[in-house]
């Protein structure tokens, strides 16, 4: 089946599309989003000036236009906040349909940039999602780990997050976060002072298309996809060591770290 050359919204569970329940059609904010967001996005900035003394490192990596996948580590629920920081334009993220049962807590935060993913829905069906958005020339971040961890070490990562980035052709884009788990550990209920830093790495390239023509999807190899997880842990371990260490909270060595990755191997 060949998909239609013009991106339109992907059907969801429940009999739904893409953006009825967020009420946020896909496409950067209009007229009072544009307005309510960057009203937020400087309460972050107040906020986290405040709280952590926020430190942003190679920032200026981030396109300014078009489409790329921002690949952070995950320790603290303030991480997607923070990131906001690094760019004016306001980037997408998944999240569990239960938050649009509310309402008012529902456009909240789709104004921020969150699109739903329904519990129960294949995995393909979010890979689906995520494309769609990619495609409207939205940065979309994803949380390669999969969802919020503890501990100093980055975990072996699933492929999703390449997948994702090396179907659409854009830039993956890894990114280690210090001191928030410090700021508001996995339980707490009220924030601590503690310097925050983020560290963007440089971009992974998305691999080659395997695609015959340049019509319909990209297809990218099974094995170049697998690739580029594999650096992707090896340099989030190292942004993120990095950031913790700016933050005043280095991360304990290890006895082990990832392998080099051999992007020239198949």
């Amino acid at each position: 089946m060949v998909e239609p050359a013009a991106p339109e919204p992907l059907p969801a569970t429940r009999g739904l599309r893409y953006g009825d329940d967020a009420r946020t059609p896909l496409g950067p904010p209009q007229g009072h989003q544009k307005v309510l967001y960057r009203g937020v996005r400087l309460l972050f900035r107040v906020v986290f000036t405040v709280l952590g003394r926020v430190e942003l490192v190679g920032a200026e990596k981030l396109p300014g236009h078009g489409a790329y996948v921002l690949a952070p580590v995950h320790r603290s629920n303030v991480d997607f906040a923070l990131l906001s920081l690094l760019t004016k334009r306001r980037m997408r993220f998944m999240g569990k349909d239960a938050i649009w049962k509310s309402k008012v807590l529902g456009r909240s935060v789709s104004v921020l940039g969150a699109f739903p993913v329904h519990r129960g829905a294949p995995d393909r069906e979010a890979m689906r999602v995520c494309h769609s958005v990619l495609q409207h020339g939205e940065p979309l971040v994803m949380f390669a780990e999969g969802t919020r961890k503890q501990g100093a070490e980055v975990d072996e990562l699933f492929d999703g997050t390449a997948y994702v980035a090396a179907r659409a052709g854009v830039a993956l884009f890894p990114v280690g976060i210090g001191g928030t788990q410090k700021l508001l550990p996995k339980g707490a209920k009220r924030p601590r002072f503690s310097k925050l830093v983020v560290v963007v790495g440089d971009p992974i390239e998305a691999p080659p298309s395997a695609s015959a023509g340049g019509e319909g999807p990209r297809r990218v190899s099974r094995s170049a996809v697998r690739q580029n997880t594999l650096r992707l842990r090896r340099e989030l371990q190292a942004l993120y060591d990095r950031a913790q260490a700016r933050a005043g909270d280095p991360n304990p060595p290890r006895t082990e770290t990832p392998a080099p990755v051999d992007l020239d191997g198949g």
